[in-house]
């Protein structure tokens, strides 16, 4: 163009405007008066294809790099202004229509708006390298490119407009955008497919260029000139596309939906690159949600052309994003809703095989579909339904084929998921899916439900499983899941299934014990009267407060104090109508009765409390007003608690209530145990006075050893220490009883058993508070309490007295059990409430009486002796820490005990000491500690388990991998090895502690198993390395004879060989079932993974050929030559460790040939037999479905089985051809 012409057109800003404007009348065809506009400019002489060349230079102007404002203005004007030429009738004659310029102002509206700010400073950010450091601006790209280049890398540099600028822009679009609408409202883009995919690529960018103020509606039909917004003008353009006159069949929605489907998965397209996600801004997510509202419009007008495309487009969307899985699943429910039943039962049976999909992200996908259809109504099913598809409309068979289903997923992720998809059926408001739930747990089921979904054990067994999954998020969605069957009576609230939840707030995980407490609070909340629910609330809350997680413990307190402190309230505001105050007695009822043993919980929430200051006067006064009546003892014991770190009390109260139970013939032993708590607790706060007359109304009572030994217990705890020189004149009574009990001949026949016991056990209390006043005729006297009936044979002269003696001075007795129990702990070693008696007084005594222990260890045939023994002698090793040592083997003996009481003892108070380091892993300890690894009792074998890795193991991390060989020799009872085994042990000991022999071959490796899944790589790495120069080369040398007991030993070696446990991890694929996520982290991780396995593989590999080889070509000799039944474990052990190097068999067995062919026998053998015993077994699972003789059976679920193939769009995106390829679960 002429600059001179430029110039003058430029002098005007508006001049195209104007020439707009005075166009405008000449688009009309429907006014007949109007003068052809042709007509005009050839009268004038004016050349139209000389104004569309000036239209079009000005056009191209606004494209160049860095356009000016007035420039881009220009561009937006002219780009109208050859619109609506295009509109004026004639318009083809005159051949004004080039498809160029049309597509290139169909582009104008993106060109000269300015590009995001902060998209510009990322790309800035990541070309820095290649720019100038001090002023932050790109360099020039070395080498010169196209001008189309430049304009597709246009970055806007140096131009920045104000707000009044970017207003007078967007006036420009929406002009442009209007003309362009009115154009297609005539103008027929049916052979043009370029163009038409231009308008739709422009409008669909332009739905999400502005906010929408107010709601976006298209039911209504309105002009252009009533639209305000951009969306809309965009959607009204949309519309318009989606019409015939611009396309025949379906062949213009598909176009329009194909674009749409970005803007609903919230991707933006990019030419030369892949789609990327957007970030979910309000705009973003708005533009998603119209773009719905604007399908099921066209779905609604056109509905016949449209379904098709709708299930084609809804299978697109369920391959959306993992990160937009939830919203990509609300939009197919509600584009859903718009099928009719025939297409919606398609699109589920679809789904179906969708969920089956070998990739996680499909299946984790058809979860949230299912969840979202199950909150729509349920369809009926009709006459256009064709009845293959009639099974797939009812919400049972969502819940049932696809939610449950997915319950033992090899993903945990999906299982995890799938549990909480469970359990958030109950939640909905959908009855039928409420329903649904409930026949899968119920006692009724149908033979079809029998064949297709219950082909396991009981529900509650399976979700005892699932709580118990390796992974966290798991067992959260099955705690979740069992919760939610609670809360709506699916399964009942037994103390049973309670446990699941209460047992699981000692997770290791710690946000898996957040999560079970979540779940008990949840539960507690729907069921607040239930008192099973209450016992497992307090059971699973209130250990949670001793906790080793500090957020654990803050979690409990927060619960404590908002469902029992906060509503505790004076006696005038209780009401039996509020529900909460109501509870929060409730649960300190059953704190003073069912579950007492849980009080040490309770004391410990109040010592985190007290520096707090939390307990003012007025909750104190408020809960001194309950001391009487029904709620007494719970108020005491919440007063017991408080009455150390409490304001001061009201001392009156408290006296009048204890003088009321001085004179009661009835005695409480709860509330009476929490008075004398209080009094103990303010008897420093009361006169001399008051305190004597309390101490001689208390020991008034006590002589009368009339109370129970807890009331007895919480006399001397709390009062006795007031007044010592009191309990001399108990001991004389005691002592003058067991005199005339003991001593005299016939005293001892008609013996009261429950008043010697009481005597008894104030003789050990009494003594801790005077023990120079306890006399040695007091000692003898409970000495011969502890001689059994029958006396054991006494050594002869010369021999060493063992190290457990009898009382060989005293005569035989026969006193009661339970009184020699109660005599152990008063000669022994503390009170019932860790208070020491007569041997912690006495070192001599101690000394005499752990031989006199020991024994009843051995010898003793009373379970609360032997029990009672056991923690006497574990509190004995704490003060006299060396003495009591040389006895472990004796308490660690009774972890082999006939009764579980007496195991389960001894492994609590082991691991106490070994906590505490009062006693080391030396000797046979760590091998009868394993023992209990594979106790008859499963609740020991898991507490054994929980102390050596919770415990244990954190302490002393080398533990397991330092004693795994010698528990080899040790199991088998193999002590012929120069180095191993060799530590004393009577045979009686051998006897119990052996495992040896193939009957206990089971219990061996299930110890193996355990101790290998705790090991490091590099653990695994040395231990093989061990085994094959301490043990197999051993036999190789000679050194350990090939006989009977070796050969079992070595089996068993080459058996420890072959475990999968035994394998390195990182020669280990991913857990089945799961996916990598297709992000640059995990690529990344993978990638790490494979040059680590391939790290890992080649060390591992030079130590096979270096280290184990040469010893097992010479073993397998050896065993040739004497024919051993150890060589098939030889063989056994090469077959499995060869299928790491399955192409290298002859290279590495290159100094044996024969065995080099043996294995490579082998290995072909044991693929033939795994592919037979594979189609064996799906050969059964077939044979089970047709059990049932009714044929519709069959029928209705053959369907299910067949793969829906979704169609296809005309040209492939790579979501389609995902979709094409995909495989099936």
């Amino acid at each position: 163009l002429d600059p001179v012409i430029e110039e003058e057109i430029k002098e005007d800003p508006d001049v195209f405007k104007s020439v707009y404007m005075q166009l405008l009348p000449f688009s009309n065809e429907d006014d007949d008066n109007t003068q052809s506009i042709w007509v005009v400019f050839g009268e004038n002489g004016v050349s139209a294809k000389t104004l569309v060349a000036v239209l079009s230079y000005f056009i191209l102007s606004a494209k160049t790099k860095s356009p000016s404002l007035e420039q881009r203005l220009c561009g937006l004007q002219a780009a109208s202004l050859y619109l609506l030429l295009l509109k004026i009738p004639g318009s083809v004659a005159n051949k004004v229509y080039h498809q160029i310029l049309f597509d290139t102002c169909l582009n104008m509206p993106l060109k000269c708006w300015p590009q995001d700010s902060s998209k510009k400073r990322k790309k800035d950010s990541l070309k820095s390298s290649q720019g100038d450091t001090k002023t932050g601006k790109r360099s020039k790209p070395p080498k010169k490119v196209s001008e189309e280049m430049e304009i597709d890398d246009d970055e806007e540099e140096g131009v920045y407009f104000s707000a009044q600028d970017l207003l007078k822009l967007r006036e420009g679009i929406v002009l442009l955008v209007r003309t362009l609408l009115r154009l297609l409202e005539r103008f027929s883009l049916r052979d043009k497919p370029q163009s038409a995919d231009s308008c739709v690529q422009l409008f669909t960018e332009l739905t999400n260029f502005e906010p929408v103020i107010g709601d976006m509606s298209f039911s209504q039909e309105r002009s252009v000139n009533q639209l305000k917004s951009l969306p809309e003008l965009s959607y009204h353009g949309l519309g318009l596309l989606c019409s015939t006159i611009h396309g025949e069949g379906d062949e213009c929605c598909r176009r329009v939906f194909r674009k749409l489907l970005y803007v609903i998965l919230m991707m933006k397209t990019q030419e030369r690159s892949k789609p990327c996600l957007l970030a979910p801004s309000q705009t973003v997510c708005g533009a998603r949600d119209h773009a719905i509202l604007f399908i099921s419009h066209i779905v609604d007008k056109q509905r016949e052309a449209t379904l098709p495309l709708l299930r084609i487009l809804v299978q697109h969307i369920c391959h959306q994003k993992s990160e937009y899985r939830a919203s990509g699943a609300q939009t197919v429910g509600k584009l859903m809703a718009k099928m009719p039943c025939q297409d919606y039962a398609a699109i589920i049976k679809w789904l179906y095989s969708y969920s089956r999909n070998n990739k996680v992200a499909f299946r984790m996908f058809a979860l949230d579909v299912a969840m979202v259809l199950l909150e729509q109504s349920e369809r009926d099913v009709d006459d256009t339904v064709d009845p293959e598809l009639a099974v797939f409309l009812p919400h049972r068979f969502l819940v049932h084929n696809i939610v449950y289903n997915h319950r033992n997923d090899v993903s945990p992720t999906v299982r995890g998921h799938a549990l909480h998809c469970l359990a958030q059926c109950l939640e909905l408001d959908s009855q039928n899916a409420t329903k649904c739930v409930h026949e899968l747990f119920s006692n009724t089921i149908s033979l079809l439900m029998f064949l297709y979904l219950l082909l396991d054990e009981e529900a509650m067994t399976l979700f005892k499983k699932h709580v118990s999954d390796p992974k966290t998020n798991a067992r959260k969605s099955a705690l979740e899941t069992v919760m939610s069957l609670l809360k709506h009576g699916v399964i009942s609230c037994s103390a049973e299934n309670l446990s699941i939840l209460s047992d699981r707030c000692r997770d290791p995980a710690v946000s898996v014990k957040k999560k079970a407490m979540q779940c008990l609070i949840d539960l507690l909340a729907a069921l607040p009267e239930n008192r099973e629910v209450q016992e497992a609330w307090l059971r699973g809350v209130l250990p949670a407060v001793m906790d080793s997680e500090s957020s654990v413990q803050e979690k409990a307190l927060e619960c404590l104090d908002h469902v029992v402190i906060a509503h505790i309230k004076s006696q005038g505001k209780y009401q039996d109508s509020d529900a909460s105050q109501k509870l929060a007695w409730e649960l300190l009822g059953l704190l003073c009765e069912k579950c007492q043993d849980l009080n040490r919980y309770f004391s410990k929430a109040f010592s985190v409390w007290a520096p707090q200051q939390k307990f003012t006067p007025a909750f104190v006064n408020g809960l001194l007003s309950h001391t009487e009546g029904e709620r007494a003892a719970a108020a005491w014991l919440l007063l017991a608690k408080i009455a150390s770190c409490s304001p001061k009390l009201n001392y009156g109260t408290i006296l009048d209530t204890w003088e009321n139970i001085i004179r009661s013939p009835v005695v409480s032993v709860t509330m009476t145990g929490h008075i004398l708590s209080v009094l103990g607790d303010i008897a420093s706060n009361l006169n001399d006075d008051t305190n004597t007359r309390i101490v001689d109304d208390l020991m008034s009572w006590l002589k009368t050893f009339s109370l129970p030994l807890e009331v007895i217990s919480s006399c001397f705890n709390k009062m006795c220490h007031l007044y010592s020189n009191t309990f001399v004149c108990l001991v004389s009574v005691c002592e003058s009883y067991l005199s005339g009990v003991i001593l005299q001949e016939k005293g001892a026949e008609n013996i009261n058993e429950d008043l010697l016991v009481k005597h008894l056990y104030t003789l050990g209390a009494a003594s801790l508070h005077c023990p120079s006043k306890v006399e040695k005729r007091i000692f003898l006297l409970v000495q011969s309490v502890l001689t059994p009936s029958e006396q054991q044979p006494v050594p002869a002269e010369g021999e060493d007295l063992p190290a457990s003696q009898p009382l060989s001075q005293f005569k035989p007795n026969s006193m009661p059990t339970v009184v020699r129990a109660h005599a152990v702990i008063t000669l022994g070693l503390k009170h019932l409430l860790t208070n020491c008696k007569l041997c912690l007084q006495h070192e001599e005594l101690m000394l005499k009486y752990l031989p006199v222990f020991a024994r009843e260890l051995e010898v003793g045939t009373e379970l609360a002796v032997r029990s009672n023994v056991v923690v006497v002698m574990c509190d004995l090793c704490v003060r006299y820490t060396n003495t009591v040592t040389r006895y472990i083997s004796n308490i660690s003996a009774c972890l082999r005990d006939k009764d579980p009481i007496v195991r389960e003892q001894t492994l609590i108070m082991l691991t106490n000491l070994l906590q505490e380091e009062y006693v080391k892993w030396k000797g046979a300890l760590f091998f009868r500690f394993a023992i209990a690894l594979v106790d008859p009792d499963p609740t020991i074998a898991d507490l054994c388990e929980y102390c050596l890795v919770d415990l244990l193991l954190k302490k002393s991390p080398l533990m397991f991998s330092q004693h795994f060989i010698e528990c080899i020799f040790h199991f088998n009872s193999y002590e012929k090895h120069k180095k191993y085994n060799k530590f004393p042990q009577t045979e009686s000991e051998k006897s119990k502690f052996s495992l040896k022999g193939p009957q206990n071959k089971g219990k061996r490796f299930r110890i193996y198993r355990f101790l290998l899944k705790n090991f490091t790589d590099e653990k695994r790495f040395n231990i093989t390395t061990k085994i094959c120069q301490d043990i197999l080369a051993s036999f190789v040398d000679s050194e350990l004879p090939l006989d009977s007991e070796g050969s079992e030993m070595l089996a068993d070696i080459f058996d420890i060989l072959s475990l999968k446990e035994m394998k390195l991890t990182a020669m280990s694929g991913p857990a089945a079932g799961e996916e990598p996520q297709e992000d640059e982290m995990a690529m990344a991780k993978a990638v790490l993974q494979v040059a680590q396995k391939k790290l890992v593989s080649q060390v591992q590999k030079r130590n096979f050929v270096e280290n184990v080889i040469p010893i097992i070509i010479s073993l397998k000799k050896t065993l040739e030559e004497q024919h051993s039944p150890v060589l098939k474990h030889l063989m056994a052990y090469l077959q499995v460790t060869m299928q790491d190097y399955r192409s290298q068999v002859k290279e590495l067995f290159a100094a044996d040939e024969q065995l080099a062919a043996e294995v490579e026998y082998n290995l072909k053998q044991f693929e033939k037999e795994k592919q037979q015993q594979e189609q064996q077994q799906m050969e059964n699972q077939l044979a089970n479905f047709t059990l049932s003789p009714r044929r519709n059976v069959s029928q209705t679920y053959t369907c299910i089985e067949k793969k829906l193939v979704p169609r296809q769009w005309n040209v492939e995106s790579p979501l389609v051809q995902k979709l094409r390829t995909k495989k099936r679960f």
